[in-house]
């Protein structure tokens, strides 16, 4: 499916422990810049922002590095790739199963249908995004990839109708 991959690779995430220096105006200003257009030529990046080239190549590559910047993404319209229709599916797993909750992840992301997967604090353990072909493969998704599995305590199945990307830096 619409599957995400980065265009680099990113540094591994800083250690727990270690404090990231905060992020100033100008990074503020290209990160609104990339998220608004990740394909944005450097130079043309540079004078929206109003510094150097050189600069700018420079705070890039350390936004990327300290992984502020964790990857660059086509945003593809499942609908046009034959899977119209959206759902998040709350799931909780068996008391039993907590010291799965990195194995189940790892595993529901496999799957051509899902497009995220977010561990949740709360009554929920997870929230599963999918794009399904039609409304027998969302029910086949829940029925045999999370109710079939005996970690699965629970499913909740919500349709999406519409959604909007909203701007991450503000």
């Amino acid at each position: 499916m619409a599957r995400r991959t980065a265009a680099f690779r990113p540094a591994p995430g800083p250690s727990p422990n270690i404090v990231r220096p905060p992020l100033d105006e100008i990074d503020r200003q290209l990160l609104r810049e990339l998220a608004a257009d990740a394909r944005i030529p450097n130079n043309a990046l540079a004078r929206r922002v109003g510094i150097a080239p050189s600069t700018c190549l420079g705070r890039v590559r350390a936004l990327r590095q300290r992984g502020v910047i964790r990857g660059y993404y086509a945003d593809v319209d499942p609908t046009a790739l034959g899977r119209p229709i959206q759902a998040m599916i709350a799931v909780r797993l068996q008391a039993h199963a907590r010291g799965h909750i990195p194995d189940f992840m790892a595993n529901i992301a496999t799957l051509p249908e899902v497009l995220n997967v977010f561990l949740l604090g709360g009554a929920d353990d997870f929230h599963v995004h999918i794009a399904a072909s039609s409304t027998d493969n969302l029910r086949d998704f829940v029925v045999v990839n999370l109710s079939g599995d005996p970690d699965v305590a629970l499913t909740e199945t919500n349709l999406i109708f519409d959604h909007i990307r909203a701007g991450l830096v503000h």
